[in-house]
């Protein structure tokens, strides 16, 4: 207990700057914790969704029938079954336009479903930049924090004939939790970053892995009908 009432002593008692620099720190882990949750909830629903998808398209199901069963759900589609909607929809549109050969079938599908896989990456990557810039940035924030108020405490011995380690011992002990705090902000934010990016990729892996298997179900079914 003492040391927790040391502890907002501390902080409360340290220099505007200085308490400027907590502050800030303080905001951008709260900020951190935010994201960490919420895009921890976003990837797990994706790749559980994804799971849920393929066991659904490769269970031999029609694709047309999977088509309007997608397309007539109420929630908004995303992940896996986004890219296949948007394949899919672009193959039978320009199916029933003028005759098309299999070569722009083709194409026409699989530009939409670059253009899918593109919107659910940057759906999952929203906000990951900023736990890079909060993971690099905050010990250094916390530094100049921690400079800061050693300058200042070093600037009060200037007026005493006597300095003692007891002079300047507070002031030291208040800029050096702007360091502490600086980590305890940026700790969480870099491993956050490394694991999400980590598991964003082998979703993007997963997605792409997707988009070649159904262009060639696509390919063979455009092959049939010329």
């Amino acid at each position: 207990m003492q040391s927790e009432l040391s502890l907002i002593e501390l902080v409360l008692g340290a220099s505007l700057p200085v308490k400027a620099v907590m502050l800030i720190l303080l905001g951008a882990s709260i900020a951190s914790w935010i994201i960490i949750f919420r895009r921890r909830q976003i990837i797990s629903r994706a790749r559980k969704r994804a799971d849920e998808f393929e066991e659904r398209f490769w269970s031999g199901v029609d694709l047309a029938a999977l088509f309007r069963e997608i397309s007539g759900e109420r929630a908004q589609v995303s992940g896996m079954e986004s890219i296949f909607e948007a394949g899919f929809r672009e193959f039978a549109r320009l199916r029933q336009g003028r005759r098309q050969d299999a070569t722009r079938l083709l194409e026409g599908s699989e530009r939409a479903m670059r253009v899918a896989l593109a919107r659910e990456l940057d759906r999952l990557e929203q906000h990951l930049s900023f736990l890079a810039t909060v993971g690099s940035t905050s010990p250094y924030v916390g530094l100049f924090g921690t400079v800061w108020g050693i300058m200042i405490s070093f600037q009060a011995l200037s007026s005493v004939n006597q300095a003692t380690i007891a002079m300047v011992a507070p002031g030291i002990s208040e800029a050096l939790v702007a360091t502490a705090m600086g980590l305890f902000a940026a700790i969480p934010a870099v491993v956050a970053y490394n694991k999400f990016s980590s598991e964003v990729e082998r979703l993007e892996g997963r997605y792409d892995t997707f988009k070649e298997e159904f262009s060639t179900i696509l390919h063979r079914q455009a092959d049939l009908e010329d």
